[in-house]
């Protein structure tokens, strides 16, 4: 790795040498092309480059800055967008073959928010063949993409694609989407750090396929979400990405900053949540995580649990299933070969919820939401793992039962939260064996600004680990 080369600066360093016009964002965009060429036939992390959009974007914001014009807090940072979010002019394939030519006719809104604080796309990222197909970042259409640590472990999913890309230095932010992990995990796996938003803190349009808007679960559980080497790069990202916008009704006007909490903030630090095992490299990172936090004067203590934990498991999974099976027949037939797996599975071990079962589920959503909103009052924070163990094996979770348990119990932390719609930020704490390992900083709806104050405080004591050349 060239230490001296532009991709190896935060995101951060690349803006502020823009806008001081000590380098030009051309010159920017080319070193991330440069290594791009040289890293991507490793790990096949991006998957549709954008190399002549992306040098017109530069080249207007170097004449824009020649003209004196005030350049954004992003200007000239190259980021990469998942294959599931629009850039327009460009193919959102979502992975499969059906998709190959379905062109963008319009940026999605988290591209057109980075768009506007001076960011600019560089190329589509890999993912599991439509954001279903598994865990493991694996599509029909452009197939596995490699852990750079270890090329025998999954980089995660299913933003996997984006966060290879960042730890790699082909990109300086990524640009994924989570609904139960699928940034947290990916960040944990390849060593960079990840925010989960609180439901309703971005705008995003999540309409797959035309103009008819998801049911319930989709609008309610899935949100955008970066990844960066640093945090202080997730901040600028969040900053940007934050906000309500009429194109998204979810989206509300909160502050992007709190009133600061009085005293010492609490933080309920739970290793092992639910009680069901977790690997002592994990359990490790979260001891070093919790260490930092009280060294930097958080009021940190270890409580006995999270709260209804299987409870919410097993109603996350019952009210997606019953949303997603009516069109389930027709989505198999899109996930390739094998590619119908995971879902499969879930499908069978799962029935779909009558009528009246599933208004008792929702109701039992908001109960649960109300129960983990009391916890965080006590608890302002919670420090827990995104992934209960090292990264896993490519495809674990498709193999078989076994494989899908291990996996989905593993994830337990990141589905949980999800389904309340609470923030989380993944930070990572070290390296265990030649692999990345790191926790996640939980908080209350609307306080992804004391997540990322807390991650900042660990990765102030323990580091950053990208960006790296792949082994």
């Amino acid at each position: 790795m060239r230490e001296d080369a532009l991709w190896t600066m935060s995101a951060a360093e690349q803006a502020a040498a823009v806008r001081r016009a000590d380098i030009s964002a051309v010159e920017l965009i080319d070193s991330h092309l440069d290594r791009i060429a040289e890293v991507n036939p490793q790990v096949n992390a991006v998957t549709q480059l954008m190399a002549e959009q992306a040098r017109t974007a530069a080249e207007r914001t170097d004449r824009r800055r020649a003209a004196g014009e005030t350049l954004g807090p992003l200007a000239g940072v190259p980021f990469t967008v998942k294959e599931s979010t629009a850039v327009e002019g460009v193919p959102t394939t979502f992975g499969t073959e059906r998709f190959r030519a379905l062109v963008a006719p319009a940026d999605a809104p988290p591209v057109a928010r980075l768009r506007a604080a001076g960011a600019i796309p560089i190329g589509h990222s890999n993912m599991p063949t439509l954001i279903l197909a598994g865990m493991h970042t694996r599509s029909e259409l452009f197939g596995d993409t490699v852990n750079p640590w270890d090329s025998t472990r999954t980089p995660g999913g299913t933003s996997g694609g984006d966060a290879v890309s960042v730890a790699t230095g082909m990109a300086a932010i990524g640009l994924g989407n989570d609904s139960g992990g699928s940034v947290r995990i990916p960040a944990q796996f390849c060593g960079v750090a990840g925010l989960k938003p609180s439901t309703g803190r971005f705008p995003a349009d999540h309409r797959a396929f035309g103009p008819d808007d998801p049911g319930p679960a989709s609008q309610m559980l899935v949100t955008d979400g970066p990844l960066a080497r640093s945090v202080g790069d997730l901040r600028l990202v969040y900053e940007a990405l934050a906000g309500a916008d009429p194109r998204d009704p979810r989206a509300v006007p909160v502050p992007a900053y709190g009133e600061p909490l009085p005293g010492p903030v609490k933080v309920a630090v739970v290793p092992d949540p639910g009680g069901h095992g977790v690997h002592p490299a994990i359990r490790g990172a979260v001891t070093s995580a919790a260490d930092a936090l009280a060294d930097a004067g958080y009021d940190v203590r270890e409580v006995g649990d999270v709260p209804r934990l299987d409870e919410a498991l097993e109603a996350y999974g019952r009210i997606t299933v019953t949303e997603f099976a009516p069109t389930w027949p027709a989505v198999r037939k899109l996930l390739g070969e094998g590619g119908d797996r995971y879902i499969a599975a879930a499908m069978e071990d799962t029935p779909p919820a009558t009528a009246e079962e599933l208004m008792k589920l929702m109701g039992a959503w908001l109960n649960i939401r109300r129960s983990w909103a009391e916890f965080l009052d006590a608890h302002p924070l919670l420090l827990g793992p995104s992934f209960t163990e090292p990264p896993v094996e490519p495809g674990l979770e498709s193999r078989d039962k076994a494989g899908r348990d291990r996996v989905g119990s593993a994830m337990r932390l990141c589905t949980v939260t999800s389904f309340v719609g609470v923030p989380g930020v993944a930070v990572p704490t070290g390296v265990v064996d030649g692999l990345p390992a790191g926790v996640q900083i939980v908080g209350r709806a609307f306080r992804e600004d004391m997540c990322l104050a807390a991650a900042q405080s660990i990765e102030d004591r323990l580091g950053v680990l990208t960006p790296l050349d792949p082994m």
